[in-house]
């Protein structure tokens, strides 16, 4: 017999996005393990065994399982394609935290900090993830700088027009 957190499914693609559906009642599962049926759920899953990180979303009144390039390929699996799939509550914390640098620079500029507060949190991430990933001191150290102004509205960074 299926387990509640198992189904099959074809791969859609919306835009440039491969996903599927999941079916209510693996959602209804989620939900009750989460307990919440609101905004971002972070799983486990699984195609056809190959496991992954994900986050379950809501997209236009519907919850998505968006499939990127890397799991779709080590599941040997492509948009059309029909595949199994099992996904559980990942119950690590995903919280992640600035280089201390970073914290230090934003938290000695109080308008930076202000602003910084009030980004998007994707945004507040994709700032925190981007220093944390460089590899030198002198490119953490030049690139906080780039930060400290891009938050101030007087710098691009990450690919992004000033605030």
């Amino acid at each position: 017999m299926d387990q509640p957190n198992t189904f099959t499914a074809q791969i859609n693609i919306i835009g440039i996005n491969p996903f599927v559906f999941v079916p209510k009642p693996v959602l209804e599962y989620i939900f009750q393990q989460a307990k919440k049926e609101r905004g971002q759920i972070p799983i486990l899953l699984k195609i056809d065994g190959h496991p992954f990180k994900q986050t379950l979303v809501k997209y236009a009144g519907d919850w998505r399982l968006y499939l990127n390039t890397p799991m779709r390929k080590a599941a040997g699996k492509d948009v059309e394609d029909y595949a199994s799939f099992e996904i559980t509550l990942d119950l690590e914390n995903r919280t992640l935290k600035p280089h201390p640098k970073l914290e230090l620079a934003i938290n000695n500029n109080v308008e930076a900090k202000e602003i910084f507060h009030q980004l998007a949190p994707h945004l507040q991430k994709e700032i925190i993830r981007y220093i944390s990933n460089l590899k030198t001191e002198e490119a953490v150290d030049r690139n906080i700088k780039k930060a400290i102004q891009f938050l101030l509205g007087k710098e691009r960074f990450i690919g992004r027009d000033r605030l």
